[in-house]
Protein backbone atom coordinates (compact mmCIF):
# COMPACT_ATOMS: atom_id res chain seq x y z
CA UNK A 1 0.00 0.00 0.00
CA UNK A 2 1.20 3.55 -0.67
CA UNK A 3 2.01 5.94 2.14
CA UNK A 4 -0.50 8.69 2.76
CA UNK A 5 2.10 11.34 1.91
CA UNK A 6 2.48 9.88 -1.62
CA UNK A 7 -0.86 11.45 -2.59
CA UNK A 8 0.20 14.96 -1.56
CA UNK A 9 2.12 17.74 -3.34
CA UNK A 10 5.91 17.37 -3.01
CA UNK A 11 6.19 20.40 -0.71
CA UNK A 12 4.42 18.61 2.12
CA UNK A 13 6.01 15.18 1.83
CA UNK A 14 9.07 16.20 3.82
CA UNK A 15 7.52 18.91 5.99
CA UNK A 16 4.76 16.74 7.45
CA UNK A 17 5.76 13.69 9.47
CA UNK A 18 3.53 11.11 11.19
CA UNK A 19 0.82 10.08 10.58
CA UNK A 20 1.40 10.84 6.89
CA UNK A 21 3.96 8.03 6.76
CA UNK A 22 1.18 5.48 7.38
CA UNK A 23 0.32 3.05 4.60
CA UNK A 24 -3.27 3.47 3.40
CA UNK A 25 -5.42 1.81 0.72
CA UNK A 26 -4.77 3.19 -2.75
CA UNK A 27 -7.74 5.14 -4.15
CA UNK A 28 -8.06 2.98 -7.24
CA UNK A 29 -11.76 3.76 -7.72
CA UNK A 30 -11.20 7.48 -8.33
CA UNK A 31 -8.71 8.23 -11.09
CA UNK A 32 -8.43 11.19 -13.46
CA UNK A 33 -7.52 9.02 -16.46
CA UNK A 34 -10.59 6.79 -16.09
CA UNK A 35 -13.18 8.84 -14.29
CA UNK A 36 -15.61 6.61 -12.41
CA UNK A 37 -18.30 9.26 -12.72
CA UNK A 38 -18.48 9.21 -16.51
CA UNK A 39 -21.35 7.27 -18.09
CA UNK A 40 -18.99 5.57 -20.55
CA UNK A 41 -17.25 3.82 -17.66
CA UNK A 42 -20.43 2.64 -15.94
CA UNK A 43 -21.32 -1.01 -16.51
CA UNK A 44 -24.95 -0.75 -15.35
CA UNK A 45 -27.74 1.70 -16.22
CA UNK A 46 -28.37 4.29 -13.53
CA UNK A 47 -31.52 6.35 -13.17
CA UNK A 48 -31.33 10.16 -12.78
CA UNK A 49 -32.07 11.70 -9.38
CA UNK A 50 -34.79 14.39 -9.44
CA UNK A 51 -34.39 14.50 -13.19
CA UNK A 52 -30.65 15.29 -12.95
CA UNK A 53 -28.15 12.75 -14.35
CA UNK A 54 -25.89 11.15 -11.78
CA UNK A 55 -22.91 11.20 -14.12
CA UNK A 56 -20.37 13.98 -14.58
CA UNK A 57 -19.66 15.71 -17.87
CA UNK A 58 -16.53 14.43 -19.60
CA UNK A 59 -15.33 18.00 -20.20
CA UNK A 60 -15.57 18.94 -16.50
CA UNK A 61 -15.38 15.75 -14.42
CA UNK A 62 -14.97 16.77 -10.78
CA UNK A 63 -13.06 19.93 -11.68
CA UNK A 64 -16.08 22.17 -11.09
CA UNK A 65 -14.38 23.89 -8.18
CA UNK A 66 -12.16 26.96 -8.00
CA UNK A 67 -9.30 26.48 -5.51
CA UNK A 68 -8.04 29.14 -3.14
CA UNK A 69 -4.25 29.14 -3.42
CA UNK A 70 -2.03 30.40 -0.58
CA UNK A 71 0.68 32.87 -1.57
CA UNK A 72 3.56 30.40 -1.35
CA UNK A 73 1.84 27.92 -3.70
CA UNK A 74 1.21 30.72 -6.18
CA UNK A 75 4.92 31.50 -5.93
CA UNK A 76 5.79 27.84 -6.42
CA UNK A 77 3.81 27.77 -9.66
CA UNK A 78 5.43 30.98 -10.89
CA UNK A 79 8.90 29.63 -10.02
CA UNK A 80 8.35 26.22 -11.65
CA UNK A 81 10.28 26.44 -14.92
CA UNK A 82 9.73 22.85 -16.04
CA UNK A 83 8.25 22.55 -19.56
CA UNK A 84 5.25 20.58 -18.25
CA UNK A 85 4.47 23.45 -15.84
CA UNK A 86 4.43 26.16 -18.51
CA UNK A 87 0.66 26.16 -19.10
CA UNK A 88 -0.17 26.37 -15.41
CA UNK A 89 2.37 29.15 -14.96
CA UNK A 90 0.84 31.07 -17.87
CA UNK A 91 -2.64 30.80 -16.40
CA UNK A 92 -1.50 31.92 -12.96
CA UNK A 93 0.38 34.86 -14.46
CA UNK A 94 -2.82 35.89 -16.24
CA UNK A 95 -4.84 35.59 -13.02
CA UNK A 96 -2.34 37.69 -11.07
CA UNK A 97 -2.33 40.32 -13.82
CA UNK A 98 -6.15 40.46 -13.75
CA UNK A 99 -6.06 41.53 -10.07
CA UNK A 100 -9.37 39.69 -9.51
CA UNK A 101 -9.20 37.85 -6.18
CA UNK A 102 -5.50 38.72 -5.88
CA UNK A 103 -4.36 39.45 -2.31
CA UNK A 104 -0.98 39.14 -0.59
CA UNK A 105 -2.15 36.11 1.39
CA UNK A 106 -4.28 34.26 -1.17
CA UNK A 107 -5.22 33.97 -4.80
CA UNK A 108 -8.96 33.79 -4.26
CA UNK A 109 -11.71 32.63 -6.62
CA UNK A 110 -13.75 35.53 -7.95
CA UNK A 111 -16.70 36.21 -5.70
CA UNK A 112 -18.96 35.57 -8.67
CA UNK A 113 -17.85 31.94 -8.57
CA UNK A 114 -19.18 31.56 -5.03
CA UNK A 115 -22.49 33.10 -6.09
CA UNK A 116 -22.89 30.40 -8.72
CA UNK A 117 -21.49 27.52 -6.69
CA UNK A 118 -23.51 28.18 -3.54
CA UNK A 119 -26.77 28.70 -5.43
CA UNK A 120 -26.49 25.78 -7.84
CA UNK A 121 -28.37 22.49 -7.44
CA UNK A 122 -26.57 19.26 -8.33
CA UNK A 123 -24.28 21.20 -10.67
CA UNK A 124 -21.03 19.82 -9.29
CA UNK A 125 -19.30 17.85 -12.04
CA UNK A 126 -21.98 18.85 -14.52
CA UNK A 127 -21.57 22.54 -15.36
CA UNK A 128 -18.92 24.20 -17.52
CA UNK A 129 -19.77 27.49 -15.81
CA UNK A 130 -18.21 26.08 -12.63
CA UNK A 131 -15.17 24.52 -14.30
CA UNK A 132 -11.82 25.30 -12.71
CA UNK A 133 -9.75 27.86 -14.67
CA UNK A 134 -6.70 25.62 -14.28
CA UNK A 135 -8.36 22.57 -15.84
CA UNK A 136 -6.55 21.39 -18.97
CA UNK A 137 -9.29 20.19 -21.28
CA UNK A 138 -6.86 18.74 -23.82
CA UNK A 139 -5.41 16.25 -21.33
CA UNK A 140 -8.33 16.06 -18.92
CA UNK A 141 -5.94 16.95 -16.11
CA UNK A 142 -4.82 19.88 -14.00
CA UNK A 143 -2.29 22.46 -15.19
CA UNK A 144 -1.13 23.22 -11.61
CA UNK A 145 -1.40 19.71 -10.16
CA UNK A 146 2.13 19.69 -8.69
CA UNK A 147 1.17 22.68 -6.52
CA UNK A 148 -2.51 22.01 -5.85
CA UNK A 149 -4.32 23.16 -2.73
CA UNK A 150 -5.71 21.22 0.24
CA UNK A 151 -9.14 20.60 -1.29
CA UNK A 152 -7.86 19.29 -4.62
CA UNK A 153 -5.25 17.15 -2.86
CA UNK A 154 -7.82 15.29 -0.81
CA UNK A 155 -11.10 15.07 -2.76
CA UNK A 156 -12.12 11.75 -4.28
CA UNK A 157 -15.53 10.91 -5.71
CA UNK A 158 -15.22 7.34 -4.43
CA UNK A 159 -13.12 5.80 -1.68
CA UNK A 160 -11.48 2.43 -1.28
CA UNK A 161 -12.48 2.42 2.39
CA UNK A 162 -15.88 4.01 1.87
CA UNK A 163 -17.09 6.34 4.59
CA UNK A 164 -13.95 5.73 6.66
CA UNK A 165 -11.82 6.66 3.66
CA UNK A 166 -13.73 9.88 3.19
CA UNK A 167 -13.29 10.69 6.87
CA UNK A 168 -9.54 10.08 6.56
CA UNK A 169 -9.17 12.42 3.59
CA UNK A 170 -11.29 15.05 5.33
CA UNK A 171 -8.85 14.86 8.24
CA UNK A 172 -5.94 15.30 5.83
CA UNK A 173 -7.72 18.32 4.34
CA UNK A 174 -8.17 19.85 7.79
CA UNK A 175 -4.45 19.46 8.50
CA UNK A 176 -3.40 20.84 5.11
CA UNK A 177 -5.83 23.75 5.41
CA UNK A 178 -4.24 24.65 8.73
CA UNK A 179 -0.81 24.40 7.12
CA UNK A 180 -1.89 26.67 4.27
CA UNK A 181 -3.19 29.38 6.60
CA UNK A 182 -0.18 29.35 8.90
CA UNK A 183 2.50 29.11 6.21
CA UNK A 184 0.88 31.90 4.18
CA UNK A 185 0.89 34.10 7.27
CA UNK A 186 4.42 33.06 8.22
CA UNK A 187 5.64 34.06 4.76
CA UNK A 188 3.93 37.45 4.96
CA UNK A 189 5.39 38.07 8.39
CA UNK A 190 8.79 38.14 6.73
CA UNK A 191 7.95 39.56 3.30
CA UNK A 192 5.11 42.03 3.92
CA UNK A 193 4.12 42.13 7.63
CA UNK A 194 1.85 45.15 7.14
CA UNK A 195 -0.55 42.87 5.24
CA UNK A 196 -1.26 41.09 8.54
CA UNK A 197 -2.11 44.22 10.51
CA UNK A 198 -5.86 44.10 9.96
CA UNK A 199 -7.44 41.08 11.69
CA UNK A 200 -9.39 38.85 9.29
CA UNK A 201 -13.11 39.51 9.30
CA UNK A 202 -12.94 43.08 10.64
CA UNK A 203 -14.59 44.48 7.55
CA UNK A 204 -17.87 42.97 6.40
CA UNK A 205 -17.78 42.01 2.71
CA UNK A 206 -19.44 44.53 0.46
CA UNK A 207 -22.22 43.45 -1.93
CA UNK A 208 -21.06 42.28 -5.35
CA UNK A 209 -21.43 45.20 -7.72
CA UNK A 210 -22.11 45.25 -11.45
CA UNK A 211 -18.45 45.85 -12.35
CA UNK A 212 -17.37 42.83 -10.31
CA UNK A 213 -20.09 40.72 -11.92
CA UNK A 214 -18.60 41.65 -15.29
CA UNK A 215 -15.14 40.51 -14.19
CA UNK A 216 -13.62 43.95 -13.61
CA UNK A 217 -10.65 44.26 -11.23
CA UNK A 218 -10.97 46.30 -8.03
CA UNK A 219 -10.43 50.05 -8.31
CA UNK A 220 -6.79 51.12 -8.45
CA UNK A 221 -6.93 52.89 -5.08
CA UNK A 222 -8.42 49.82 -3.41
CA UNK A 223 -5.78 47.55 -4.92
CA UNK A 224 -2.94 49.82 -3.78
CA UNK A 225 -4.40 50.02 -0.29
CA UNK A 226 -4.20 46.24 -0.05
CA UNK A 227 -0.82 45.77 -1.68
CA UNK A 228 1.04 48.87 -0.50
CA UNK A 229 4.63 48.94 -1.79
CA UNK A 230 4.07 45.62 -3.57
CA UNK A 231 1.41 47.02 -5.93
CA UNK A 232 2.62 46.25 -9.44
CA UNK A 233 5.03 43.64 -8.05
CA UNK A 234 2.47 41.04 -7.00
CA UNK A 235 4.19 38.12 -8.72
CA UNK A 236 7.46 39.03 -7.02
CA UNK A 237 5.80 38.92 -3.60
CA UNK A 238 4.38 35.47 -4.33
CA UNK A 239 7.82 34.21 -5.36
CA UNK A 240 9.35 35.65 -2.21
CA UNK A 241 6.69 33.91 -0.09
CA UNK A 242 7.53 30.62 -1.79
CA UNK A 243 11.23 31.18 -1.05
CA UNK A 244 10.46 31.76 2.64
CA UNK A 245 8.35 28.61 2.93
CA UNK A 246 10.94 26.57 1.03
CA UNK A 247 13.39 27.34 3.82
CA UNK A 248 11.12 26.08 6.61
CA UNK A 249 11.86 22.67 8.09
CA UNK A 250 9.62 20.07 9.70
CA UNK A 251 10.48 21.14 13.26
CA UNK A 252 9.77 24.80 12.57
CA UNK A 253 6.46 23.91 10.92
CA UNK A 254 5.47 21.90 13.98
CA UNK A 255 6.11 24.96 16.14
CA UNK A 256 4.15 27.18 13.74
CA UNK A 257 1.12 24.85 13.83
CA UNK A 258 1.23 24.59 17.62
CA UNK A 259 -1.61 22.99 19.56
CA UNK A 260 -3.97 23.12 16.57
CA UNK A 261 -1.46 21.07 14.59
CA UNK A 262 -1.14 18.51 17.38
CA UNK A 263 -4.92 18.07 17.52
CA UNK A 264 -5.21 17.83 13.72
CA UNK A 265 -2.49 15.15 13.58
CA UNK A 266 -4.19 13.20 16.37
CA UNK A 267 -7.53 13.27 14.57
CA UNK A 268 -5.84 12.19 11.35
CA UNK A 269 -4.08 9.28 13.06
CA UNK A 270 -7.42 7.99 14.37
CA UNK A 271 -9.04 8.39 10.94
CA UNK A 272 -6.16 6.51 9.29
CA UNK A 273 -6.60 3.64 11.75
CA UNK A 274 -10.31 3.39 10.91
CA UNK A 275 -9.67 3.50 7.14
CA UNK A 276 -7.12 0.68 7.41
CA UNK A 277 -9.30 -1.53 9.59
CA UNK A 278 -10.99 -4.62 8.15
CA UNK A 279 -12.91 -5.41 11.35
CA UNK A 280 -16.70 -5.38 11.39
CA UNK A 281 -18.71 -4.02 14.33
CA UNK A 282 -20.30 -6.89 16.26
CA UNK A 283 -23.85 -5.71 15.52
CA UNK A 284 -25.12 -4.22 12.26
CA UNK A 285 -28.43 -3.24 10.74
CA UNK A 286 -29.58 -2.29 7.27
CA UNK A 287 -29.68 1.50 7.19
CA UNK A 288 -33.31 2.52 6.56
CA UNK A 289 -32.00 5.58 4.72
CA UNK A 290 -29.91 3.59 2.25
CA UNK A 291 -30.86 4.00 -1.40
CA UNK A 292 -32.10 0.88 -3.16
CA UNK A 293 -32.25 0.79 -6.95
CA UNK A 294 -33.40 -2.32 -8.78
CA UNK A 295 -31.65 -2.69 -12.12
CA UNK A 296 -33.05 -4.19 -15.34
CA UNK A 297 -30.92 -7.32 -15.02
CA UNK A 298 -32.48 -8.14 -11.62
CA UNK A 299 -29.52 -6.98 -9.56
CA UNK A 300 -29.76 -4.27 -6.93
CA UNK A 301 -27.60 -1.20 -6.34
CA UNK A 302 -27.33 -0.09 -2.73
CA UNK A 303 -26.02 3.33 -1.75
CA UNK A 304 -25.15 4.66 1.67
CA UNK A 305 -22.70 7.35 2.63
CA UNK A 306 -22.22 8.91 -0.81
CA UNK A 307 -24.33 9.67 -3.87
CA UNK A 308 -21.28 8.97 -6.03
CA UNK A 309 -20.93 5.24 -5.43
CA UNK A 310 -22.98 2.16 -4.66
CA UNK A 311 -22.64 -1.58 -4.14
CA UNK A 312 -24.20 -3.79 -6.84
CA UNK A 313 -25.35 -7.22 -5.67
CA UNK A 314 -27.53 -10.02 -7.03
CA UNK A 315 -31.17 -9.26 -6.31
CA UNK A 316 -31.40 -12.23 -3.92
CA UNK A 317 -28.97 -10.50 -1.59
CA UNK A 318 -31.54 -7.88 -0.61
CA UNK A 319 -33.67 -10.52 1.11
CA UNK A 320 -30.63 -11.43 3.19
CA UNK A 321 -29.76 -7.86 4.10
CA UNK A 322 -33.19 -7.09 5.54
CA UNK A 323 -32.46 -9.75 8.18
CA UNK A 324 -29.83 -7.40 9.65
CA UNK A 325 -32.13 -5.50 12.00
CA UNK A 326 -29.64 -4.63 14.75
CA UNK A 327 -31.18 -6.93 17.35
CA UNK A 328 -28.57 -9.69 17.06
CA UNK A 329 -24.87 -9.98 16.37
CA UNK A 330 -23.57 -10.30 12.83
CA UNK A 331 -22.44 -13.83 13.63
CA UNK A 332 -25.92 -14.78 14.89
CA UNK A 333 -27.67 -13.31 11.83
CA UNK A 334 -25.36 -15.17 9.48
CA UNK A 335 -26.00 -18.42 11.37
CA UNK A 336 -29.73 -17.92 10.93
CA UNK A 337 -29.31 -17.24 7.21
CA UNK A 338 -27.37 -20.45 6.76
CA UNK A 339 -29.84 -22.49 8.81
CA UNK A 340 -33.08 -21.05 7.42
CA UNK A 341 -32.23 -19.97 3.87
CA UNK A 342 -29.08 -21.96 3.16
CA UNK A 343 -27.46 -18.69 2.17
CA UNK A 344 -24.89 -16.25 3.47
CA UNK A 345 -23.05 -13.08 2.56
CA UNK A 346 -19.31 -13.19 1.95
CA UNK A 347 -17.02 -11.53 4.49
CA UNK A 348 -15.73 -9.10 1.83
CA UNK A 349 -19.29 -8.16 0.84
CA UNK A 350 -20.27 -7.44 4.42
CA UNK A 351 -17.17 -5.31 4.90
CA UNK A 352 -17.90 -3.31 1.74
CA UNK A 353 -21.54 -2.82 2.77
CA UNK A 354 -20.37 -1.53 6.14
CA UNK A 355 -17.76 0.74 4.57
CA UNK A 356 -20.46 2.15 2.30
CA UNK A 357 -22.70 2.51 5.38
CA UNK A 358 -25.44 0.45 3.79
CA UNK A 359 -25.02 -1.62 6.95
CA UNK A 360 -24.58 0.57 10.02
CA UNK A 361 -24.17 0.17 13.74
CA UNK A 362 -27.41 0.54 15.76
CA UNK A 363 -27.60 4.02 17.17
CA UNK A 364 -25.68 5.58 14.31
CA UNK A 365 -26.78 9.16 13.56
CA UNK A 366 -29.46 9.41 10.89
CA UNK A 367 -28.26 10.74 7.53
Amino acid sequence: MPELRDALPALYRVLLGPPLDAEVPAETKATCARCAMLEEHCERPVRPVDGVPRFFRPDTKCCTFHPRLPNYLVGAILADDRPEAAEGRRRIEARVASRVGVTPEWLHPPRTFHLLYDASHRAFGRSRALRCPYYAEESGGCSIWAHRDAVCSTWFCQHASGADGRRMWMAVKELLSLVEVQLARRALLEVFPAALDEPPGRRAPSPVGPEELDGAPPPEAEHRAVWGPWAGREAELYRRCHAVVSGIGARELEAILGLDGTIARRQLARAVEAARSTALPPVLKLDPGATVQWLPDGSVALGGYSEHEAVALPGEAHALLVRFTGDATVAAVRARLRAELHADLDDAVLLELYRQRVLVEPGSPAR
